[in-house]
């Protein structure tokens, strides 16, 4: 059992309120968090003083590319299709499972140290992906990313095996997009999802081009789309979920789907502002991801919160628009339950062991009028002091134990970037 003691508690089972109070973890799970008064103290096997620190659930990346780590700034500046299409895919169609496994542990590396506990990820090579979280002990949900030409059996095949290959591995079903796929495999997907009861995912409306297509391709939006074959039957959501009309929105309230908002990427790319305030208004429900590293640059949640409220306040003209706790929840809890990790969503007792401790003695976390704001508005990676997945202390105090050298792990990653790209 380890105790974190001395501090505050943010359990997020309802809001953003914060507890004095301790945290205990037995194994992989939560054990007490909140008051600790009166509680006949078992005996540790460690005792974490957070001097005054504040433990959360970790953040939940809910959509990335984590091994993307290996095109970071390589071509940036660019409109997503050209950047996507003349730059991307042809170095995508040079990938390894050995360098897919090295990108990612990189990526880990970042996730850690920014109090990120969890991936919903969507990429090539998914036994390599599966093997570099595996080793570093990082959660991880994987998304199905089928486009045209590939074979519909892959989605059954890896769906049977990532869902009980390992504790920390997850599988949804998933397509690319609808603008790489054709209708024959979205319906053999839409299937496969009723035959399993399983919700499914794609990446949605992230731009005008994209959605103008589609209403050119089937008279109507990729959510429309998606809905008329039944892809959506069994749940699922969408990722990026920009150019939304109504009607969009509508569909994902009416069927409890979730929209996952990635501020950056979507701001870099000039992508558009999602409408992040009528989904709320609507009660649609809300996660937030990074998307890849080359696309965003940074696979960092606190700037991805920061950017969530202010665009809506700015593309609104309105300041109240999207409050900073609405957010931190959608950061946290709300991304565990879009990537069905129920276990992971809270501080609560019984619940995985996925947490970060925040040094609220940083300069920019006080005074602590109020924490989810500070975390929102003023937070950065610099706050993180330690993250503990499935009770496992893998980042403290700027130091990883992740089972290698992170050094090396920085090298391998750079080793297979020249030979990739070419420098």
């Amino acid at each position: 059992m380890i105790r974190l003691y001395n501090g505050y508690v943010m359990p997020m089972a309802a809001d953003c309120s914060i507890v004095p109070g301790e945290v205990w973890t037995d194994g992989d799970v939560i054990a007490l968090a909140g008051d600790a008064e009166g509680r006949e103290r078992p005996e540790f096997e460690r005792e974490i003083d957070l001097r005054g620190g504040l433990v959360i659930p970790g953040f939940k990346n809910a959509h990335t590319h984590s091994a993307m780590t290996f095109l970071r700034s390589y071509a940036d500046d660019l409109p997503l299709q050209s950047w996507l299409f003349d730059k991307v895919f042809p170095l995508e169609a040079k990938l390894t499972p050995e360098a897919v496994y090295a990108f990612t542990r990189l990526a880990v590396l970042e996730y850690l140290a920014g109090g990120i506990t969890a991936s919903f990820d969507m990429y090539f090579h998914r036994d390599a992906y599966a093997s570099a979280n595996i080793d570093m002990g990082f959660r991880s949900v994987i998304c199905g990313a089928l486009s045209a030409g590939d074979p519909l059996n892959t989605a059954a095949d890896d769906y049977a095996k990532f869902n009980k290959l390992h504790p920390l591995i997850g599988y949804r079903l998933g397509a690319h997009a609808e603008y790489t796929a054709d209708e024959g495999l979205l319906r053999g997907i839409s299937e496969l999802a009723h035959e399993l009861k399983a919700p499914f995912w794609a990446h949605n409306s992230e731009t005008k081009n994209e959605t103008d297509g589609c209403f050119e391709r089937h008279g109507m939006s990729p959510t429309a789309y998606f809905e008329s074959l039944g892809l959506f039957d069994y749940g699922g959501g969408g990722f990026h979920c920009v150019w939304f009309d109504d009607k969009d929105i509508d569909i994902f309230a009416r069927r409890g789907l979730w929209a996952v908002t990635c501020p950056a990427s979507n701001a870099k790319l000039a992508s558009g502002i999602a409408p992040l305030s009528r989904f709320a208004a609507r009660g649609v429900k809300l996660a937030v991801g990074t998307d890849g590293p080359s696309s965003n640059n940074a696979l960092d949640m606190f700037r991805e919160m920061y950017l969530a409220c202010v665009l809506q306040k700015l593309a609104l003209s309105d300041a109240a628009a999207c409050p900073a706790e609405n957010i931190l929840l959608a950061a946290s809890s709300g991304g565990a339950r879009a990537m069905g990790l129920p276990d992971c969503d809270s501080l609560v007792p019984g619940k995985q062991a996925d947490l970060a401790v925040i040094d609220l003695d940083e300069p920019g976390m006080r005074p602590l009028h109020a924490a989810a704001k500070n975390l929102v508005y003023a937070g950065t990676r610099s706050c993180v002091r330690l993250t503990m997945i499935a009770g496992r202390v893998l980042y403290e105090d700027g130091e990883y134990f992740v089972g290698d050298d992170p050094g090396r792990i920085i090298a391998e990653a750079e080793r297979y970037t020249r030979e990739i790209c070419g420098q």
